[in-house]
């Protein structure tokens, strides 16, 4: 993959993503979403367009979910926000004090995190949670230029296999010794490599299908990210 031309700033950043229309299905669906609502939003407005990251620009720890929820992110305009999904990652870095707070409601009610920064492998809400392939890759500079950007950077969490696999894909491309390949998706799994100046904790989607089946349980979740508090002091 070639180099994106670097960018100076995460507020750049946040302008060329919001203003990003290189995916025109996923365009058309964020936009009709914002149009249609749901009945227990029909009365909100609808953000309805890409999400950059959020959080500490001097973050040491980058979470990386898979892409915003049509009726979360998308609605409320920032990443984690409104959804159940949300609502297990806020409580959880609450409770090992990466938040203020333990609830993402709106971009209004005063959550700040610490130390953490949260972003997505995609930025636009996909038609049943499933980007493709080439939205993906349209997406990719963007997390690139996170990464760079986010000088003090030790630790990654990875959200889901879609959202590891890309992860690694990125660091290879931006440390082709990286043997990207050699690494599989498993919960719970922390990767190490010389080749990167970064951990990568690995940890199942807080999502309904995985939540409500047992899947994944509070005790799986919260345990991913006491071990990310110990990592970094």
């Amino acid at each position: 993959m070639e180099m994106p031309p670097k960018i100076d700033s995460l507020e750049l950043l946040r302008e060329n993503v919001i203003s990003c229309r290189k995916c025109q299905r996923l365009v058309k669906y964020r936009e009709e979403i914002s149009r249609r609502k749901v009945k227990r939003y029909i009365d909100r407005s609808y953000w309805g367009r890409p999400l950059p990251g959020f959080g500490d620009p001097d973050a040491r720890v980058l979470i990386i979910g898979l892409a915003p929820a049509a009726h979360g992110g998308n609605r409320t305009g920032r990443m984690f926000t409104g959804d159940s999904s949300g609502d297990w990652l806020i409580r959880a870095l609450y409770e090992v004090g990466f938040a203020n707070q333990p609830l993402s409601i709106d971009v209004n009610d005063g959550l700040k995190l610490k130390d953490v920064y949260i972003t997505a492998v995609v930025r636009c809400a996909p038609p049943k949670n499933r980007p493709l392939a080439i939205e993906i890759a349209n997406c990719r500079p963007y997390l690139i230029e996170e990464i760079r950007l986010l000088k003090m950077l030790r630790v990654m969490v990875t959200l889901g296999k879609i959202s590891f696999d890309n992860t690694l894909r990125t660091l290879n491309t931006l440390y082709p010794e990286f043997n990207y390949r050699a690494y599989r998706f498993a919960h719970g799994n922390i990767i190490s490599d010389k080749a990167i100046p970064y951990r990568i904790f690995v940890s199942y989607h807080p999502s309904r299908q995985n939540t409500q089946t047992g899947r994944l349980t509070w005790g799986m979740w919260i345990s991913i990210f006491r071990k990310v508090r110990e990592a970094i002091g």
